[in-house]
């Protein structure tokens, strides 16, 4: 292979840069090698690679010049997709699917084919999932709701709710419930504690004791829980329990948020209120018990990753 001092010069200097890429610098030491009238077989050895390649290089060189021993760009740059596209795959996530599509809620591959159809605009199924993770959209999630049909909801939420916010100067705010029929499990075997790299871990079967109704009170500024066990749910034990529930507080305002079970206002309790003044019941309206705050404390321990009745009961 003939070349010129200029190609040669070229070449080495090509060869021997750090600026271009290793493969670039390979090949053109090839063709220098070729141009020493070196064999086709011991410049494959000198470079570690087939003799074909060695043929390639420097047809590739005689072709286009040094231009042919860089690498070819392989397609075309990706298609960005349009702003206005990612704004209408989540305008249409937020909303029901047409009555028409006979869908109660999207899924990847329904939506994409949507956008297709009926708007023109194409788009993977991938995509439209990548958005979803990006967002945090989770279109087939569905929940539940109640519209409390207590005539005096407004008031009696702005009670209890202020009572929450601004308590009368040092006055207590206990919340209490029942919780009924919980499972009293006894496992087979004792928990597994947490130990490296393992999570808690406790045996599938268990033992049944029978059921308790679990009277709870949380002192709404300490976050302190008082719980206690009884037998049946009745106003004699909710009384029993509430009188518990107060004598550490001797000598304050007490306010007590509960809701409307009957138990809670028995000629019993309601006697014992006409000799303690210094407690008030404020109940929550119809329906609402999610107002109480020791609801939603249960409810925190019902989602606990352990069985429920095992954590509440250890709360205990």
């Amino acid at each position: 292979m003939d070349l010129s001092s200029e190609q040669i010069a070229e070449l080495r200097e090509l060869a021997g840069s750090r600026h271009v890429p290793a493969v670039v610098a390979l090949r053109a030491r090839v063709v220098l090698w070729s141009a020493e009238g070196r064999r086709r077989k011991d410049i494959a050895e000198l470079a570690g690679v087939a003799p074909l390649t060695v043929d390639r290089c420097k047809s590739r060189y005689a072709e286009r010049g040094v231009a042919g021993l860089e690498d070819k760009r392989r397609g075309g740059p990706r298609t960005q997709v349009p702003p206005r596209v990612r704004a209408r795959v989540i305008a249409l996530t937020r909303m029901s699917p047409p009555a028409d599509s006979g869908l109660s809620h999207w899924s990847t591959r329904s939506l994409a084919d949507h956008l297709k159809r009926r708007e023109g605009i194409s788009v993977s199924w991938h995509y439209v999932a990548r958005i979803w993770r990006e967002e945090n959209l989770k279109p087939h999630r569905s929940g539940t709701f109640k519209i409390s049909k207590d005539p005096a909801f407004a008031e009696k939420v702005a009670d209890i709710v202020g009572l929450y916010l601004a308590p009368p100067g040092g006055a207590v705010v206990l919340s209490v419930d029942e919780k009924t029929q919980v499972q009293a499990l006894d496992r087979t075997q004792p928990v597994l504690p947490v130990a490296f790299a393992a999570t808690e871990q406790r045996t599938h079967d268990y033992v049944r004791h029978g059921t308790t109704n679990l009277f709870a009170a949380l002192n709404v500024a300490t976050g302190e829980v008082l719980g206690e066990c009884k037998p049946s749910r009745n106003g004699a034990n909710f009384l029993a329990f509430l009188k518990k529930a107060v004598k550490p507080h001797a000598g304050k305002e007490i306010h007590v948020v509960l809701d409307n079970l009957s138990t809670h206002t028995t000629p019993g309790v309601k006697a014992w209120l006409a000799k303690n003044p210094h407690v008030h019941f404020h109940f929550t309206p119809v329906g609402s018990s999610w107002l109480n705050q020791i609801v939603r404390h249960e409810s925190r321990l019902r989602r606990a990753d352990s069985p429920k009745e095992d954590r509440l009961m250890s709360k205990v």
